[in-house]
């Protein structure tokens, strides 16, 4: 009798060593999981900053407003007969 329990809890290891531990086991099923959810975050971040890109290249291409912005926040630009005021912070200029 005690080899027969043996044999048969043998063969059920035996059976359960793919299932737990073979190329398609638990553990492999759920390490692909994490790395599918890690990659599904990657391509979420990828696609909002996608939008983001086409709609610059959008209005950089139809309208005036976008470039008109770049150059005066980017580059400092004027209209002509437009003044500029910079305003000093108090505290900044005390200390020099």
């Amino acid at each position: 009798m005690r080899w027969l329990t043996l044999t048969l809890a043998t063969l059920i290891i035996a059976l359960q060593w793919p299932l737990w531990f073979g190329k398609g086991s638990w553990l492999r099923v759920w390490q692909l999981d994490k790395q599918l959810q890690e990659q599904r975050a990657v391509t979420q971040k990828l696609i909002a900053r996608n939008a983001a890109l086409d709609a610059e290249v959008r209005d950089l291409k139809q309208g005036t407003d976008a470039i008109e912005e770049r150059a005066r926040n980017e580059l400092g630009m004027i209209h002509n007969g437009e003044v500029f005021f910079q305003l000093l912070d108090p505290a900044n200029t005390s200390r020099r």
